[in-house]
């Protein structure tokens, strides 16, 4: 059975006698009326604010100013595709006509998914960042055979090297290389005895008591994927109000900065390159702060475009429920006369 949704607000002129002839037109036809105050609903006052009243028949949708006419032919429309549906024997159709008339699990979660998703993204984003912490502290307790599983299972997303991670419990967080200029701290060349760069070994240094233990994720990945939660949660608890970052300034606050401290230290790592190519390396500070740049700037960018489709999703299934609310409503006085 084909529903007409009227979304209105309080505010809207001759809002009651306009649901009077909405019912009037359902029972005239065969529809179900559900009304929906905007009003009470944020996400529907910022979707429909200065369309109301809004009617939804199937899938026509009439916005103010409308005509006798435009509701005619939009019911009609309706009308005959269910009916066409119906005779081709569509099953796609029919499991949809299914879905419609029930609230199953898949809707429960959809609609508590799409209204805590950057709470539960955040806090996997936590747990993410907090695994590889968790490596060094074994390391200190004793536990190597753990703590060796977190660095094998992180490397598959890290390059883990020695001299761009941070260390807990030792003398120093950092051990940069001489090339980074770090003056009052011992490089990553006088710990190896070495000038000479291996990667194999310094992605295979985990530490001792005396350097301390690394981090399982670099410094860089710990600044975005750290700064993409905390975006999160602040995100979260203003309401989720920051209006989309432009994808332009995406590209110059988030990506170009940490694409050029990035890139650039690359000829660092190998020999071979033309002599114009400076040889350079970054630090920790540069890569914390391009790193928490491209993840608020990812964050600012993507958190608002995920909150455009979520919203769009509750208001649907709102929708439905007050749809499947209402089938219930006229479903209850009948099965009570059949009792009688």
């Amino acid at each position: 059975m084909l529903s007409l949704t009227y979304f209105y607000s309080t505010k809207d002129t001759e809002q009651e006698s306009t649901a009077v002839h909405l019912k009037s037109h359902c029972e005239s036809n065969g529809l179900i009326f559900v009304d929906l105050c905007i009003d009470e609903n944020p996400e529907m006052t910022s979707k429909y604010a200065g369309k109301t009243p809004t009617v939804c028949i199937g899938p026509y949708v009439l916005h103010e100013p409308y005509s006798e006419t435009d509701l005619k032919v939009a019911t009609q429309s309706a009308l005959s595709r269910q009916a066409r549906l119906e005779e081709e024997g569509d099953e796609a159709y029919k499991k949809r006509v299914k879905n419609g008339v029930s609230i199953n699990n898949l809707d429960r979660f959809s609609y508590f998914f799409s209204r805590y998703y950057v709470i539960i993204l955040s806090i996997l984003l936590c747990i993410f960042i907090a695994i590889p912490i968790v490596a060094p502290v074994l390391e200190k307790t004793g536990h190597s055979t753990s703590a060796n599983i977190i660095y094998k299972v992180y490397h598959v997303v890290c390059h883990q090297l020695a001299f761009r991670s941070f260390f807990i419990f030792g003398d120093q967080p950092v051990y940069p290389r001489e090339l980074a200029h770090l003056d009052n701290l011992i490089t990553y060349e006088q710990i190896t005895n070495s000038n000479v760069i291996d990667l194999e070994y310094a992605r295979g240094l985990v530490g001792n008591q005396l350097l301390g233990y690394k981090i399982a994720i670099c410094e860089r990945d710990l600044a975005i994927y750290g700064s993409l939660a905390l975006f999160g949660f602040l995100f979260q608890l203003t309401g989720k109000k920051f209006k989309q970052l432009p994808w332009f300034l995406w590209f110059v606050i988030a990506l170009i900065p940490i694409a050029l401290d990035g890139f650039t230290q690359i000829p660092s790592l190998s020999a071979g390159w033309p002599a114009w190519i400076p040889i350079r390396e970054s630090t920790p500070f540069l890569r914390v702060l391009t790193g928490s740049l491209f993840g608020i700037g990812t964050g600012w960018f993507m958190y608002p475009m995920m909150e455009e489709s979520m919203k769009e999703t509750r208001i649907t299934l709102h929708r439905k429920f007050a749809i499947i609310n209402k089938i219930n409503q006229v479903k209850k006085p009948v099965m009570d006369e059949a009792a009688q």
